[in-house]
């Protein structure tokens, strides 16, 4: 059985180019941009894993992660500190003129992550 992974990512195009990355992979993926999104995906489909951003549209991706944790006690929980190097974010952040740090981490590390929790 494939895992399932639940993002909490109130950016859409962050959102959409960290789901495209783990369904590329074979994950099972659903996304919620708001943490009240987010309770009812996991009553839907309990994940192994929650992804959320470092702020949500509400709180901080730290509370709504210890939020969400308290309906599914043992949840597996990665926050993401930064961005993932991809063209769409790339050309978003160039256009404005943006520096961002710390550097866009990878594909291959972002699943190499995802994975490495999911086993153990």
């Amino acid at each position: 059985m494939n895992p399932t992974i639940l993002l909490l990512i109130s950016d859409r195009l962050v959102l959409t180019v960290v789901k495209e990355t783990l369904e590329r992979e074979g994950m099972f993926v659903s996304a919620a941009g708001d943490i009240g999104v987010a309770v009812d995906r996991m009553s839907e489909t309990p994940p192994d894993l929650l992804i959320a951003g470092a702020y949500t549209s509400e709180i901080s991706g730290h509370e709504a992660a210890t939020y969400l944790r308290s309906k599914r006690p043992g949840l597996k929980i990665l926050i993401l500190g930064g961005f993932l190097d991809d063209d769409r974010l790339r050309n978003r952040d160039e256009l404005a003129g943006f520096d961002v740090f710390p550097p866009r981490f990878t594909a291959a590390q972002l699943v190499a992550k995802v994975k490495g929790m999911l086993k153990g």
